[in-house]
């Protein structure tokens, strides 16, 4: 038996893949034939360069250029000149290999970007080392796992999947997957949970118990699973397999019901998503709205930033998808994990508390600008909502709705059209803002709370650090009464409150978030119709006397096992 993180649910059933990097062995060999070696490399790059090329055109249909882009840059470094003529260069000076040359050359300029001080270069030596291993691999005449292109079904087994590996993989015929690392909010989970793949994630060493071709068989939900189980354990859950299945069929029957509990409160479920390609998840999980556009990932992975025209038609695309539901579009989050090339960001000692989000945007307010140009043209293709990150204080809230005004007159003067209703919001994820939230609502139209940082900044826990992990917990008193406190100061102005972290779709804690007033549940889109079942078989009144006593106890377990009793 295995037991790790729950990271999407559903059972899996299935042949493994060990999903790792092999062993390259490579030796010094003297050769004679210095142009066999030389067409011997420049074979390998031709049939690399067709390979990226076929990764990046499957991402491109599959998930949209934003997410494709992460393969120009593996397809620029194919065509660097120093590169390759280094390559061929030592192969006629020292008459060696070519695969050996392509090792020395690749390994010196990783060294290089490695050892250098900005952090994005330093993420380019990664590039260069998939570009690199890729090559050799030709070289050599071994074969590349192309989790585009699988051919058999299998349940993926890795140390963890790179963004690269989950943009491009089948998952027509990925059952599921493991991994060494991670936890329930890595991109590997939120990932999984997008793709409605099961997963189990943070298993440390799953990659040297399971092997190639073992039978394997989990519960994404419960995080445990078994290796070639026997006849019996394996019948276990093949039945549990067709309930879950059985389970989302019924589930599908709430698809175009209101999110509505037993004595009639009614709330709204709607989705997070990154790319306009994900909203037919949204459409086909019975989301109501967009609870959350992450626009940052328009500006990563390229050399530039997005147009105004490129914007707007992103925007627009959400916007006419959805019809008359709500979308949310975030404005720019980028600094802190997410940086851009183009942009000269000081590298900084505590990048998560540091020159970010909306902090960048009132700074260079000519990047600002220009989205919320795009946007407010945009808006008249839907119901849009502008919500902005990382608000602390009045001042930023107040700076933002000036810009936002001055664009309003700008379009006005070019005598362009946009919605005169549009609300504007911004996210709860720092605890200051949530403490002054009855000054900040003046301000605004709703408050949006983004628990994966607001957890991470209330307890002082980095979510993605496995050593501390079990400390970032949303059930922590402090957590459930800093929700409270913000619901509360919404309501008392007489708006609205949802939430956009991924707490708002946990089935364990849905029922204490519904007892504490939230009217807005914004999640995975997998998770959106077990959340409704879930709200329309409890009752409100219920939930908020369960939700008062539940912030008054002091531990997180005694606040589970509180809910669990009383439900």
């Amino acid at each position: 038996m295995f037991k790790g993180t729950g990271a999407s649910p559903g059972i899996a059933v299935g042949k493994a893949l060990v999903y790792e990097e092999q062993e390259l062995n490579i030796s010094k060999e003297n050769i004679e034939d210095i142009n066999l070696e030389q067409t011997q490399f420049q074979e390998a790059i031709k049939k690399t360069k067709l390979q990226l090329q076929q990764v990046k055109e499957e991402a491109m249909k599959k998930l949209g250029a934003d997410k494709a882009s992460i393969f120009e840059a593996h397809l620029m470094v194919l065509e660097d000149p120093e590169l390759i003529n280094q390559i061929n260069h030592k192969i006629k000076e020292e008459k060696i290999n070519a695969a050996y040359a392509t090792r020395e050359v690749v390994d010196g300029f990783i060294a290089i970007f490695e050892n250098m001080d900005d952090e994005y270069m330093k993420e380019r030596a990664a590039d260069i080392r998939d570009v690199g291993t890729r090559i050799l691999k030709n070289i050599l005449g071994m074969e590349i796992v192309n989790l585009a292109t699988l051919e058999d079904s299998v349940i993926l087994v890795a140390h963890d999947l790179t963004p690269s590996d989950t943009a491009t993989m089948n998952k027509e015929k990925v059952l599921g997957f493991v991994t060494n690392i991670g936890g329930r909010t890595s991109h590997t989970a939120i990932m999984a949970r997008s793709l409605e793949v099961p997963a189990i994630v943070g298993l440390k060493n799953i990659t040297e118990v399971i092997q190639n071709g073992d039978l394997v068989v989990f519960d994404g939900e419960e995080g445990v699973g078994y290796i070639n189980p026997d006849e019996e354990l394996l019948k276990k859950f093949k039945a549990k397999q067709s309930e879950y299945e059985e389970l989302r069929r019924e589930l599908q029957e709430l698809k175009n019901n209101p999110s509505i509990s037993k004595d009639n409160r009614r709330v709204e479920l709607a989705a997070n998503i990154g790319t306009p390609k994900d909203v037919e998840g949204v459409l086909n999980n019975g989301g109501e709205g967009i609870g959350l556009y992450r626009t940052e990932f328009l500006y990563m992975n390229r050399d530039n930033m997005p147009t105004e025209e490129e914007q707007f038609e992103a925007y627009k695309e959400v916007l006419e998808s959805m019809g008359n539901r709500p979308v949310i579009i975030r404005t720019l989050d980028i600094g802190g994990d997410k940086e851009l090339p183009y942009l000269d960001l000081p590298k900084e000692m505590n990048p998560f508390l540091g020159y970010r989000a909306i902090r960048i945007c009132l700074d260079q307010p000519e990047i600002f600008k220009v989205q919320l140009r795009a946007l407010l043209r945009a808006s008249v293709y839907g119901n849009l909502k502008i919500m902005y990150p990382m608000i602390s204080s009045v001042e930023e809230v107040r700076g933002a709705n000036a810009i936002l005004e001055e664009v309003k007159a700008e379009l006005d003067k070019e005598n362009i059209v946009y919605s005169k209703a549009i609300e504007v919001g911004i996210m709860i994820e720092i605890p200051a803002a949530a403490i002054i939230g009855d000054l900040l609502i003046k301000e605004v139209d709703f408050f949006s709370i983004g628990t994966n940082d607001l957890i991470q900044y209330t307890t002082a826990v980095d979510r993605m650090n496995e050593k501390i992990s079990y400390l970032y917990e949303p059930f922590h008193p402090a957590i459930l009464r800093m929700i409270k406190m913000v619901i509360d100061h919404a309501h008392k102005a007489g708006k609205w409150a949802g939430m956009c972290g991924e707490m708002a779709g946990d089935p364990n804690i849905i029922p204490i978030l519904l007892g504490l007033g939230l009217d807005e549940f914004s999640m995975s889109a997998i998770s959106i119709l077990p959340a409704r079942k879930i709200i329309s078989e409890l009752t409100f009144e219920d939930m908020k006397k369960m939700a008062e006593k539940a912030v008054n106890l002091s531990t997180a377990e005694e606040v589970k096992n509180f809910v669990k009793a009383s439900i």
